[in-house]
């Protein structure tokens, strides 16, 4: 049986698109690692009902990117 460093160099000498496809694979293979339990997604939840009740609190993303281009100059 190949080796991890082995396996590892032959999936690198793929192609790039092939590399994408064995990437996609690989992850699909695994279990996810959010769920409805997971703190993060209680918070997006959380936030997204907050801006479904107000609306007026949430900034577009052109909005977003003005605010962060001010505060790097």
């Amino acid at each position: 049986m190949a080796t991890m460093a082995e396996i590892e160099k032959l999936a690198l000498d793929l192609p790039e698109e092939q590399r994408a496809i064995l990437a996609v694979n690989l992850l699909e293979s695994l279990p996810g690692i959010l769920s409805d339990e997971d703190e993060g997604v209680a918070e997006a939840i959380r936030r997204d009902a907050e801006i479904d009740a107000d609306p007026e609190q949430a900034i577009s993303l052109a909005q977003l990117d003005s605010q962060v281009r001010r505060r790097r100059d």
